[in-house]
């Protein structure tokens, strides 16, 4: 599981298979810097003191090679039902982040809420995330070595399918491309959109 010691998970039940794209990007927050930009009073549940948030999910988003499809028709409603969304409050900080993910992304993942929600859980399962990525200690790395980090941490994953953001010299998201069976790839344009930054701060969790 993300953010966990030990060997990276395996599936271990079918992985629902979207469509009409051509990968995913699953974007994992660095929750810290997210909350000293948005909400440094700790008013939400993200942000308050004590929930010891670190990567969380921000989105699984569908890609084509070059850019990426929007806010699609749907048959489904954009409102997520609350005994849906709140399943997944483990690794989305808000039915806030779920219903706009649904709406913006999920809506054009080819698959119904449940089995988009039920994707972004797999694709998350799929990462183990190093205890020296996970487990931020203020310290400083560059994208480079958050990049190798991972690369060590998940078999076939390769530099060229990592993007990691930054905001003001913080790590802001690392972004991992996965095909629609969420095995990894290489994604060029992410990739390129990257920080290559050789100095990230990574605020403390609280």
């Amino acid at each position: 599981m993300a953010g966990s010691s030990g060997e990276p998970a395996t599936q271990t039940t079918p992985v629902p298979q979207g469509h009409g794209f051509d990968f995913y990007v699953l974007s994992l927050s660095w929750s810290p810097t997210w909350c000293m930009d948005n909400d440094p009073a700790g008013r939400s549940e993200q942000c308050q003191a004590g929930r010891k948030a670190g990567f969380v999910v921000h989105g699984l988003w569908p890609q084509f090679e070059r850019g990426y499809p929007e806010f699609c028709r749907s048959a489904e409603p954009g409102r997520v039902p609350a005994a849906l969304g709140r399943q997944y409050l483990d690794i989305m900080p808000s039915m806030g982040v779920i219903g706009h993910q649904w709406r913006k992304h999920g809506s054009c993942s080819g698959l119904d809420q449940r089995d988009y929600l039920a994707a972004t859980r797999a694709a998350y399962e799929r990462i183990h995330l190093p205890d020296t990525l996970a487990n931020a200690s203020g310290k400083r790395l560059g994208a480079a070595e958050i990049e190798a980090a991972l690369v060590t941490a998940n078999p076939g994953l390769m530099e060229a399918g990592i993007a990691v953001t930054c905001d003001r010299g913080r790590l802001e998201e690392i972004r991992i491309c996965m095909t629609p069976g969420l095995d990894f790839r290489a994604c060029p344009e992410v990739d390129r959109a990257g920080c290559k930054a050789k100095n990230i701060v990574r605020p403390a969790v609280r």
